[in-house]
């Protein structure tokens, strides 16, 4: 296409000076009459009077035809391909998100949703966001988040995005609107679905939770709530932002307790949880939805329990894997 294009300057360049050379004309109607030439109108009201000039004239129009021509082909040549490569590159797409299961799908690139593409990535979990911002849309591409440009509002974007395969869906979308809509669609497409939602407007969490959503999150409330902390009991909330910027090497896990589990069945004493694994064991939500803080040695570890536990990322390893298989 460059080749072309400067294949285009070179002939205009050639007949301005050369209409100039031969032609009595100033230089500024030389490349008038190029260009009426090379475009082919013709307006008649300047031509080449001499024979000499003539002769130039059929030549000139001669390459000027094939130039021009050469410069269309290579134009509507790069267009078509243009055109199939990002057909195939959709195809492609397509045939890759069908095969997701179990993954998260992100709604909304924004300043929320790109802090929750960067940790879905960093823990190393499949995702696809829906996004509609050609700017949001080409920086997620350059970093290699799969990407899908549509509305999150759509039920058929919804399904294109694999959400009935999916494990979790968050809404987070600039309006409490549309992030209604999305949980309300998401929730009767896929009731098992685990739905978190952004409230830009405290008022707003009721009208999510009642459309499906199975967490609410305000940003606004959380924020008041880290600073009063951080003002009122600074120690706690130092010791909050080491676990979260990862500076002590601690982190919070959630693991369930499979039939096959090693802890399945056993007392909480034991095992080797707190012994050898040096994990602090927060709490144990039942499989009612009943849940226990801070258990005690005594508590029962039974099949299908979620265990909240806090510690180093290869002791929080070792308990997920005793949490699915015997040793």
């Amino acid at each position: 296409m460059t080749l072309a294009a400067g294949a285009v300057a070179g002939v205009i360049t050639l007949g301005t000076f050369g209409f100039y050379l031969i032609e009595p004309l100033t230089l500024g109607e030389s490349l008038y009459l190029t260009v009426t030439t090379v475009t082919t109108v013709g307006y008649g009201d300047l031509h080449p009077r001499s024979i000499a000039g003539r002769g130039f004239a059929t030549v000139f129009m001669l390459i000027s035809f094939g130039t021009v021509g050469l410069l269309l082909s290579t134009a509507v040549q790069a267009l078509v391909q243009s055109e199939i490569v990002a057909a195939l590159g959709e195809r492609r797409r397509h045939r890759e998100m069908s095969k997701l299961h179990d993954h998260y799908i992100v709604c909304g690139a924004g300043r929320v949703g790109s802090r929750i593409i960067r940790d879905v990535q960093r823990a190393g979990e499949m995702l696809i966001v829906i996004e509609n911002n050609a700017q949001k849309i080409e920086a997620l591409t350059e970093r290699g988040v799969p990407v899908l440009v549509r509305d999150a509002t759509l039920e058929e974007t919804l399904r294109e995005a694999g959400v009935e395969r999916a494990r979790g869906l968050t809404a987070c979308l600039p309006d409490d609107a549309d992030n209604v809509y999305v949980v309300l669609t998401a929730r009767g497409l896929n009731e098992h679905l685990h739905i978190i939602a952004r409230a830009v407007e405290e008022q707003a969490e009721p009208k999510l939770i009642r459309a499906g959503a199975n967490r609410v999150v305000a940003p606004t409330v959380i924020g008041s709530q880290r600073m009063t902390q951080a003002l009122l009991k600074p120690a706690v909330d130092d010791f909050m932002d080491s676990i979260t910027a990862e500076n002590l090497d601690l982190h919070f896990e959630e693991v369930e307790i499979s039939p096959d589990s090693a802890y399945a069945g056993h007392k909480l004493r034991f095992t080797n949880i707190g012994s050898e694994l040096d994990v602090v064991l927060v709490a144990v939500r039942r499989r009612t939805g009943e849940m226990i803080f801070n258990p005690s040695g005594e508590a029962m570890i039974e099949s299908g329990d979620l265990l909240i536990a806090i510690g180093r990322a290869d002791s929080l390893s070792q308990l997920k894997s005793l949490a699915k298989h015997k040793k």
